[in-house]
């Protein structure tokens, strides 16, 4: 080992090479670079995550919009360590200031994000790249300021005290990688669902800050000068006073930007362990509209004709025992059940949250009739397709009412091996109803659910209901333009035996159709197949095609 040189005279830095004059022993040192090293990583990884996610609600598409935000971060990082070497000079002092505009930076970027997305309207018009823009651009900063860490934590790993450059390689890269373990579980399963995306975030810019302010004003104040010094705890205390600031103020504004989304008439919002759940209306005479992660699920104004049209051409034949996916809002679940001769629904739904609001909210309870009070109906809390993997062959209507399968996270339910589980769980002459989003806006989406559901050896009658009347897109897209925004709905009833007659119950005891008719339900039949895209592929697990 290299006996440390004689201390540098003050205000002066350490010669390069040489050992820097610390304050505690060489071994304690280096520890605590590599501490340092472990708890930045793990701030690292905590903003690449708080990226991925929060684009992910706000635009989207989450494998495209991880794909960008990791490719673009470890584009930079190269980028950045290459420009850093530039810095190993005067590696204290640039390491702290990194720090500082890294805990800014990475602190501060889910809110900028909200902010552009809530205040410059829909994703339409002249903004309708600004956010994604902005992703880009905080994507490249982050990984530049990261990638700027590693050559000068190097250099200063090196200089308590010299070392093989494979060792501290490994060394430096084993507490790294270790920070960012920690740094990724510590995300979704505490910062997420106990602070949210906002507060995680400036939480963890400060946590940034503080270390890499304490590392070097701490353990390399010989290597700076006093004004470097002074600077480094002024910009620190600068950073940590704007964060501070805005984990005050972060609930007044995560108000405002509801507001400004969803409009004022915002009566529950709340954060479910999956989702961010937002009621709007519901009193005083105006709809009730449902949002889950930002997206309209249920919009008051015309929920009536797309549930009628979902539920009650699959109920026209055998219908003791019904299955519901999706569907947690209890609304397919009321019009199933005003059918006579149901003896049993069994409902699905991935989020409990959602069932509990549709049972204890007045309003929602009110408009789907109080569905739950029922005791034919039993819910089970789950993933769908797991649920269906254990089901017996004993449904003799299955209801899909499920998120448009443009959105990847539910892509896996529109895939052929989820329509196997769904025809193994029917009766022999049982009947699939499925919602596969705006035929005029997206067909190429809504037939290759029904070429899906024929590879999945299901018989398919494919039909259309206009009058959407929402004005808000609840796709991917999540546009409320009046262009972009879809005006119908799509759907499949299919059938493992001969293809399903596509009519509505008639006579005594059938239910009164308020919104729907023979005569317009066969002449939507026929408009959608007017738009039929063929040659088009199955979707798979492995090869998802939305």
């Amino acid at each position: 080992m290299i006996e440390p040189h004689a201390p540098a005279p003050p205000g002066t830095t350490a010669h390069r090479g040489g050992c820097a004059r610390l304050p505690v022993r060489p071994g304690t040192g280096r520890f605590l670079v590599l501490a340092g090293v472990f708890v930045c990583a793990a701030c690292g990884l905590v903003y690449e995550l708080q990226l991925v996610a929060l684009a992910s609600y706000l635009i989207g598409d989450s494998v495209t919009q991880a794909s960008v935000v990791l490719s673009v971060m470890v584009f930079a990082m190269g980028i950045g360590s290459l420009v850093a070497k530039r810095l190993r000079p005067l590696a204290a002092a640039g390491f702290g200031a990194i720090e500082a505009v890294l805990a800014l930076v990475g602190g501060c970027s889910a809110l900028a994000l909200y902010a552009v997305f809530a205040w410059t309207g829909a994703w339409g018009g002249m903004w309708a790249n600004g956010p994604r823009g902005l992703l880009v651009a905080f994507s490249l900063t982050i990984g530049l300021l990261i990638g700027a860490e590693v050559p000068l934590l190097m250099e200063l790993i090196q200089r308590i005290r010299r070392q093989d450059a494979g060792g501290a390689v490994a060394d430096l890269f084993a507490a790294d990688y270790v920070g960012a373990l920690v740094g990724g579980l510590a995300f979704p399963f505490l910062l997420l669902p106990l602070l949210g995306q906002l507060t995680a975030a400036l939480i963890t810019g400060a946590v940034n800050a503080v270390v890499g302010g304490a590392l070097v004003l701490g353990l390399f104040r010989g290597d700076l000068t006093r004004r470097a010094r002074w600077l480094l705890v002024v910009a620190n205390l600068t950073v940590l006073g704007l964060l501070a600031s805005a984990a005050v103020l972060v609930d007044d504004f995560e108000r405002a930007a509801r507001h400004a989304v969803y409009g004022r008439d915002v009566r529950v919002a709340l954060h479910t362990e999956l989702q961010e759940v937002v009621i709007t209306g519901g009193t005083h005479g105006r709809p009730l509209d449902l949002f889950l992660d930002g997206r309209l699920r249920v919009s008051g104004r015309d929920e009536r004709r797309y549930h009628e049209a979902l539920v009650h051409p699959a109920m026209s034949g055998e219908h003791s025992r019904v299955l519901i996916l999706g569907g947690g809002d209890g609304l397919a679940a009321r019009e199933v059940l005003r059918h006579p001769g149901v003896h049993r629904v069994d409902v699905v739904e991935v989020d409990a949250g959602v069932v509990r609001l549709a049972r204890r909210d007045p309003p929602l309870s009110e408009l789907n009739g109080h569905a739950y009070d029922d005791s034919r109906v039993h819910v089970m809390t789950g993933d769908a397709f797991s649920r269906l993997r254990g089901a017996p062959a004993t449904y003799d209507v299955v209801i899909s009412d499920l998120p448009d399968p443009g959105i990847t996270a539910s892509a896996k339910l529109y895939s052929q091996e989820f329509y196997g589980l769904v025809r193994r769980a029917l009766t022999p002459h049982g009947r699939l109803a499925v919602h596969a989003g705006p035929v005029s806006a997206r067909p190429r989406v809504f037939w290759t659910v029904d070429t899906t559901l024929r590879a999945a050896g299901l018989r398919t009658a494919p039909y259309r209901v206009t009058g959407r009347d929402s004005g808000f897109a609840p796709g991917p897209d999540r546009s409320a333009g009046p262009t972009r925004a879809p005006h119908d709905w799509g759907f499949i009833l299919a059938g493992p035996g001969e293809r399903p007659a596509l009519r509505l119950r008639a006579g005594e005891g059938a239910p009164r159709v308020g919104t729907l008719t023979q005569e317009e339900l066969s002449a939507d039949a026929g408009a959608a197949e007017g738009t039929r895209v063929g040659g088009l592929a199955a979707s798979t697990l492995v090869h998802p095609r939305y």
